[in-house]
C-alpha cells in the first residue's frame, strides 16, 4: 500500500500543522528537537497501512508557531497543545496512541501522564536524565544557519552530508541528499528551538512509573545523544534498534515501523 505525504499541512484551531494519513488505529508521532513532522516521512508506507497517523509540528517548529516564552515551553507545555489537537480532531475522544523521539518522545510521556494517550511509545527520549542539564552552546546550528543556499549543494556531497548528521544517524549515507537538507534546515530555523532546549534542558520527567496506559521506551543501539537509565520502573517495557542512531528512520525504516506497531498495540 502506498501512503504519500499530504501535499499541503492542515491546521486546527490550536494552530499546530499536522499531516494525517493511513487506516486503522490512530497514532500520533512527535518529532525530535529541532526536526519537524517530516522526519517521519521513511515510515509513512510502512506504518499507514495498519494505522491512521497524524504527524505533528510541535510548537514553534516546522509550520507551527511558537509558544508565548511566559512561561517557557516546557515539554509539558507542549504536550497540552498536542493534546488540544487531538480534542479538536475527536482522535478517540482525545485518546490516541502516540509515539515520539527525543523532545518528542518526552512530549509523548507527558500526554500519556496526563491522561491523553492510548498507549505510549518513546524512542531515545528527553528528559530522563537525574538531573537538569546545563545549557549547552549552539555552535552547530549557527553553522546551519549560516550555510542558507549553500546548504542543498552540501548535502550532495556524501562526505558533508556524514559531518552534518553523524551525531544524530548512524547511516547518514541512507539520508536522500534532499531529506537530508531539509532536516538541517529545519533544525537552522525553528523558530522555537532556542527557548525549548532552553526549558527541556532545565528539566526532568519523574512521572514514568505514574503512567496507567502501556509504556514501550525505544533506544538505539548507537545513539551519541542520550544514554539508556539504569535503572526504569516495572510498569516500562523496552526494546533496542541494532545499529540505530538516536533519529533512527533513516537507519532501519522496518525496524522503527516494528517498534512503533507493537508499542501501539499494546493495551491495558
Amino acid at each position: 500500500m502506498s501512503v504519500p505525504a499530504p501535499a499541503r499541512a492542515r491546521r486546527c484551531p490550536s494552530r499546530l500543522a499536522y499531516d494525517r494519513c493511513g487506516r486503522g488505529e490512530p497514532l500520533v508521532l512527535l518529532h525530535p528537537l529541532g526536526a519537524d513532522r517530516a522526519v517521519w516521512r521513511p515510515l509513512l508506507e510502512l506504518l499507514g497501512a495498519r494505522r491512521e497517523l497524524l504527524c505533528v509540528d510541535l510548537p514553534g517548529f516546522g509550520e507551527s508557531p511558537p509558544l508565548p516564552k511566559d512561561p517557557p515551553p516546557t515539554p509539558r507545555r507542549l504536550a497540552l497543545a498536542v493534546a488540544e489537537l487531538l480534542a479538536q480532531l475527536s482522535l478517540e475522544g482525545g485518546r490516541a496512541h502516540v509515539a515520539g523521539n527525543s523532545l518528542g518522545g518526552w512530549v509523548a510521556l507527558e500526554l500519556a501522564a496526563a491522561g491523553h494517550a492510548a498507549s505510549v511509545t518513546a524512542i531515545a527520549p528527553a528528559g530522563l536524565w537525574t538531573r537538569p542539564l546545563a545549557p549547552k552552546p549552539q555552535l552547530a546550528r549557527s553553522l546551519a544557519r549560516a550555510a542558507g543556499s549553500l546548504l542543498e549543494p552540501a548535502m550532495a556531497s556524501g562526505a558533508l552530508r556524514r559531518l552534518a548528521l553523524a551525531s544524530v544517524v548512524a547511516h547518514p549515507e541512507r539520508v536522500p541528499a534532499e531529506q537530508a537538507a531539509a532536516l538541517v534546515r529545519a533544525y537552522a530555523r525553528a523558530p522555537g528551538f532556542v527557548e525549548v532546549n532552553r526549558a527541556m534542558r532545565a528539566g526532568t520527567f519523574a512521572e514514568l512509573a505514574a503512567i496507567r496506559v502501556p509504556v514501550t521506551l525505544v533506544w538505539p543501539q548507537r545513539d551519541r545523544l542520550i544514554a539508556r537509565p539504569r535503572r526504569l520502573p516495572g510498569n516500562v517495557r523496552e526494546t533496542v534498534l541494532a545499529d540505530c542512531g538516536h533519529v533512527p528512520m533513516w537507519d532501519d525504516p522496518p525496524a522503527v515501523a516494528r517498534a512503533l506497531l507493537a508499542g501501539s498495540a499494546s493495551r491495558r
